[in-house]
């Protein structure tokens, strides 16, 4: 059980456990089911939440659920299966409120928005969430209608209105693992970021020439002064998503 990217599991037995298909009986005989899939998957969900992906191994979600390790199997094949069922049901649980009169640029900031929202709440989904295989169960299906009717009233093809909404969620995608790394990074360092400027900034001074680093050093020190670092989540993200969203009015709006 290594692989942690969805749709790594076989395509038969994950769409059954996604859309709660039951498999045929066995003849074999053996220890009746004492928990359900959706315990097995919100046991896996807990450990993954609080001590990350790593920590989602079929003997700790059988401690979790009072099961054996090897009954796990009986529930879901393997790890792969397992991380399909994690991701559909974290797009399950999503809110989604209905759209009113927004236009499609503050309907798409609400999209961006709850996707961060999610990926901050779920950290570990950065990790396996595939966008060429998602899982393709009921939360993934309502998640797609609904971020697609987001795009509804732009003039934009089926082609384009998917491409659309793949750019967006990359982008929240990509940003949000950046956000995990930095804060990962403090977490090791048991360091802020303005900490470690502060102990570095003398042999900074020293090692970067203004003269020869004219721009590196004029810019990276107004960028550090107003950030506080070398990178701020909160100002990336606010120009990131404005220039994600400029782009797409270059596409849009001229077709509209």
């Amino acid at each position: 059980m290594t692989d942690n990217s969805t749709g790594a599991g076989e395509p038969s037995r994950t769409l059954a456990l996604l859309w709660g298909e039951q498999p045929a009986p066995s003849r074999r005989k053996g220890p009746a089911r004492s928990v359900t899939v959706r315990q097995v998957v919100d046991a896996a969900l807990s450990l993954a939440d609080e001590h990350g992906l790593a920590a989602v191994t079929v003997r700790a979600v059988a401690e979790t659920v009072g099961v054996s390790a090897m009954s796990i199997y009986t529930y879901v094949p393997g790890k792969p299966e397992l991380l399909d069922l994690m991701v559909d049901t974290c797009y399950a649980r999503m809110e989604r409120r209905p759209w009113g009169r927004e236009l499609w640029r503050g309907r798409l900031t609400v999209v961006a928005d709850d996707n961060r929202g999610l990926l901050v709440a779920h950290p570990w989904l950065t990790e396996v969430a595939a966008l060429s295989r998602p899982p393709l169960g009921p939360g993934v299906m309502a998640k797609y209608e609904h971020e697609l009717e987001a795009l509804d009233g732009t003039g934009l093809s089926d082609l384009d209105t998917d491409a659309a909404l793949t750019y967006l969620l990359g982008f929240v995608q990509s940003h949000c693992r950046s956000a995990h790394d930095a804060a990962r990074t403090t977490t090791d360092s048991a360091m802020s970021d303005a900490d470690w400027w502060a102990a570095n900034q003398p042999i900074l001074a020293r090692a970067f020439d203004p003269e020869r680093y004219r721009r590196a050093v004029r810019i990276g020190a107004a960028a550090g002064q107003a950030q506080g670092s070398a990178w701020n989540a909160g100002r990336a993200w606010e120009f990131g998503l404005a220039r994600t969203l400029d782009g797409l009015a270059a596409l849009i709006d001229p077709v509209r």
